[in-house]
């Protein structure tokens, strides 16, 4: 089994022109993705949090990550069916963790 990261992207300047969201429509957000996280169940390794470009050369696009459990790339691409990210149209970018002296 091999770790996988999700990077979450979303154009900032997009994101930042959405009106804020209401209580009730916050909570629906953030219900879809504990939704997503029960349904991953033991796949997620870290669920994440978000991020924020620190560094003068970071991607700005990148607002968080997760990390998963996986056999394969297909069998994370189903765990990301229904993803509220990309519900949201963000888009999510997967890396396989390579071990070091593996």
């Amino acid at each position: 089994m091999a770790a996988f990261l999700l990077l979450y992207r979303a154009d900032p300047a997009a994101m930042a022109a959405l009106p804020q969201p209401t209580p009730e429509e916050g909570a629906q957000i953030m219900k879809a993705w504990m939704d997503w996280g029960q349904s991953a169940g033991d796949a997620i390794i870290d669920f994440g949090n978000p991020t924020v470009a620190a560094s003068p050369g970071a991607d700005p696009t990148v607002g968080g990550y997760s990390l998963v459990a996986a056999d394969s790339y297909e069998e994370v691409s189903r765990l990301l069916s229904g993803h509220p990210h990309s519900a949201m149209g963000g888009t999510i970018d997967v890396y396989e963790v390579q071990p070091i002296g593996a």
